[in-house]
């Protein structure tokens, strides 16, 4: 009977070779990326699973209530929710912390009085997510009794945010940590007060498994805290949000006179070979990697044009971390990109359409198309998909999509920043010319766009990211 008995949770997932999670998509949780499926939660999981040497397997829920569902009945190994420990998992589920700390916080829309506590919603309405920390808050708070609690299944945090933006709802509750990733979007979204104390948040495992493999989890993020790739984590997802409140350009200028110089031939000649102009060439360079040539993220893109493995296969391309192999990469592989978009669609709106494309990719841009179509607006015209675009990352439009999720804000502000780096090129390269191309070129620039100047504004004059992004997105965020 002794040699009978049931082995551990470890010795099953081993024994499988399969380490099961369900999860949802979030920028903080699990999305696909460019090149590979990422977010906080996910690259932890991968790397777990790498040192058990079993296969990850992601199986993503509607809301947190279908995780909750699907880890109840023990057909996962563990669940990432977003969640901080409750209550109510008492007995159901153990929680194991992530190293990212949270909390519940109430936001309205900026025409609204701004609430400082709960009382101060007393008679209103606050939209919450389904299975939130927040919901449970209210719940056993006396001074919540008043409020009306509206829940909305299959939302995700930033579709509640856009119904904020636009007023259509007036008070909601979010997680900290996504709305610090999605704030920047929604400049009429204000932050109201926290209905908690920032709170671990955790990992989830079935109570039906016994606890080997939430130990084993546990041991693996108490390793990855000790030796730094917890934070080194953590800085990649979250470390540039509060870098967002000023403009790059001087930045930008300070490599244009002293890294620009070293790489300058040769973006004129690889972009003279494919007809592409080399000042856009250079400002898709830094847009990627401000001119870095050794520059490499956590997914394997790499080098100054920041090429991903499969992409410098495909064009020939054999060290991506040589400066003149990725810059004739990037020319050849952005004139390939360029070709895919419609010949019927004028420059300089086919050029915006590649960098789009080349930045979260064919399929992505159109599903944003259909959209725009399915709108009611032009889909071969750029001001009019860069609306569509973000909704990519809203559970309600990209359920509707082919190809699914994207961080479809990062385009749209990709392509603004390398206009606005081109003009700053044309500028200092043409002094007497306007920042136009003639119609031969690959490129040029929308009349109606605002010229960045080669001086930036004054510390004290640089307007707030999150209140000038949107509609226009005419800032220059540091990228790196």
């Amino acid at each position: 009977m002794n040699g009978c008995s049931r082995p551990t949770t470890v010795q099953e997932v081993k024994n499988e070779g399969v380490m099961h999670v369900i999860t949802r998509v979030a920028p903080s949780i699990y999305y696909e990326g460019r090149d590979a499926p990422t977010g906080y939660d996910y690259e932890l999981a991968r790397r777990f699973a790498d040192q058990m040497g079993v296969e990850l397997r992601v199986r993503v829920a509607e809301d947190n209530s279908g995780i909750l569902s699907v880890l109840s009945k023990n057909y996962a190994h563990i669940g990432m929710a977003g969640l901080s420990p409750r209550p109510d998992f008492e007995g159901k589920f153990r929680a194991v912390p992530i190293g990212v700390q949270a909390q519940s916080v109430v936001v309205y829309h900026r025409d609204y009085p701004r609430p400082s506590s709960l009382s101060d919603l007393d008679g209103e309405t606050l939209h919450l997510l389904a299975d939130s920390n927040h919901e449970h808050l209210i719940a056993d708070d006396p001074d919540g009794a008043g409020i009306k609690r509206k829940v909305h299944p299959g939302l995700d945090a930033a579709g509640l945010l856009a119904r904020v933006e636009t007023g259509e709802i007036a008070y909601a509750a979010v997680s900290s940590n996504e709305l610090d990733l999605n704030h920047v979007y929604f400049p009429m979204v204000k932050d109201g007060f926290a209905l908690d104390e920032p709170k671990d948040l955790v990992w989830l495992f079935p109570s039906a498994q016994d606890d080997s493999l939430a130990n084993a989890a546990a041991e693996f993020l108490s390793e990855a805290h000790d030796n730094g790739s917890m934070a080194q984590l953590a800085e990649r997802f979250y470390g540039h949000l509060d870098r967002l409140n000023y403009v790059g350009a001087r930045t930008f200028m300070h490599h244009v006179e002293n890294r620009l110089p070293r790489y300058q031939s040769l973006f004129q000649d690889y972009a003279s070979d494919v007809g592409l102009d080399w000042r856009l060439l250079a400002a898709i360079g830094y847009q990627e990697s401000h001119w870095r040539p050794n520059a490499v993220s956590p997914t394997g893109v790499r080098g100054l044009m920041m090429l991903t493995r499969n992409t410098a296969n495909y064009i020939g391309i054999n060290n991506r971390l040589d400066p003149e192999e990725s810059i004739e990469g990037g020319a050849r592989y952005f004139r390939m990109v360029h070709a895919k978009i419609p010949e019927r669609i004028p420059e300089p709106d086919r050029t915006w359409f590649a960098l789009a494309s080349y930045n979260v990719g064919f399929g992505h841009l159109e599903d944003a198309r259909r959209l725009t179509q399915a709108g009611g607006k032009d889909p071969d015209r750029w001001m009019d998909v860069k609306e569509f675009l973000p909704l990519l990352a809203q559970k309600e439009w990209y359920t509707k999509t082919r190809f699914g999720y994207a961080r479809g804000h990062e385009p749209v502000v990709y392509v603004q920043n390398i206009r606005r780096y081109y003009d700053v090129l044309t500028r200092i390269t043409e002094p007497d010319q306007p920042a136009i191309l003639p119609e031969r070129e690959l490129v040029s620039l929308d009349p109606s766009a605002e010229h960045a100047t080669d001086s930036p504004p004054a510390e004290e004059n640089v307007p707030s990211l999150r209140a000038a992004l949107p509609p226009e997105l005419n800032l220059i965020p540091p990228t790196l």
